[in-house]
């Protein structure tokens, strides 16, 4: 059996660390031997209102375990909340090593009827509260020369879901605010992946879940503890965890089909083959798929003019 992956003298900052999965990552963590920056504002699943109790109550549990835990109540939905949250990583710890991006809020609406109110409330906290903690904690972890982002995207932002237009929008945001700190983060030793997880907490509220398999935050935890931990080995990627399946999930593309020219009539005409996906082409994150992508299609020009 191989030996135990610990996070001894790894600072971790956990955000929505008072409940549901992002306890059961700070719990994990700590239990690994991390010092844990718990974050949660501690409102309701709409986002309103605030309670310090959760962040406390998790830092009491690790510290009663004998780990080092700290709360933090500021709020990833501003600049100055997220900026808040880094520091108080690096004024209690000296550092920053890991920041997991778990804090979340649901409001649901028909895509037509959805308020703009309740549209950017989502983006506050999924979206934009993901750069609002990544980006002092990116600045920290390239000038340490170590680091590593696990961002939380959900089934909702790969494949859409009824009621949630904020939510499925802020989801797809975070892979690209994902791909980006791996490539940027590539060269100072900085690792970026999201996750895709599901399990049976507060977030399904007024869901029926009486049929489904074992949910609980434990089955996503060690994924999320692999992506974090030194020896990951992946970066610009995407895993789930859902139900005890873990996998990944990817971009891929179709070979395509070129042509020097086009009309709609040939769209129609060759859409089988264009859409046929038998053959995938897939273009890693990392060292350069955005360039690898363009070079393919390029080649399929190059390669028609010289025949």
């Amino acid at each position: 059996m191989s030996a135990a992956l610990r996070f001894d003298d790894r600072v971790a900052v956990i955000t929505g660390g008072g409940r549901g999965l992002g306890r059961e990552y700070a719990l994990l963590l700590a239990d690994r031997g991390a010092k844990v920056v718990v974050n949660d504002v501690g409102g309701t699943l709409t986002g309103d209102g605030a309670d310090a109790g959760p962040a406390s109550a998790v830092v009491g549990e690790i510290t009663e375990a004998g780990g080092q835990a700290v709360a933090c109540t500021e709020s990833v939905a501003t600049a100055e909340g997220g900026q808040a949250i880094i520091e108080a990583a690096l004024r209690e710890f000296g550092r920053i090593d890991i920041l997991i991006h778990n804090a979340g809020n649901v409001r649901r609406a028909p895509l037509a009827q959805m308020s703009y109110e309740d549209f950017d409330a989502v983006l506050d906290v999924h979206l934009r509260g993901a750069f609002h903690v990544v980006r002092p904690a990116f600045a920290a972890m390239t000038e340490a020369g170590y680091g590593r982002i696990v961002l939380t995207s959900s089934i909702g932002g790969l494949y859409g879901n009824h009621d949630v237009a904020n939510y499925g929008v802020a989801k797809a945001g975070i892979i690209g605010l994902s791909n980006v700190a791996a490539l940027e983060g590539a060269a100072s030793n900085v690792v970026s992946n999201v996750i895709v997880p599901a399990a049976v907490t507060r977030m399904a509220e007024g869901l029926d879940t009486s049929a489904y398999p074992p949910m609980g935050a434990e089955l996503v935890a060690p994924t999320v503890g692999w992506l974090a931990h030194e020896t990951c080995s992946v970066t610009g990627e995407i895993m789930v965890a859902l139900a005890g399946r873990v996998a990944r999930a990817y971009i891929g593309e179709t070979r395509g089909v070129y042509r020097q020219a086009w009309t709609i009539e040939d769209v129609a005409e060759n859409l089988a083959e264009i859409r046929d996906t038998a053959d995938p082409v897939i273009f890693p994150v990392v060292p350069d798929g955005h360039a690898d992508h363009i070079r393919y299609s390029f080649g399929m020009a190059a390669q028609a003019v010289q025949r």
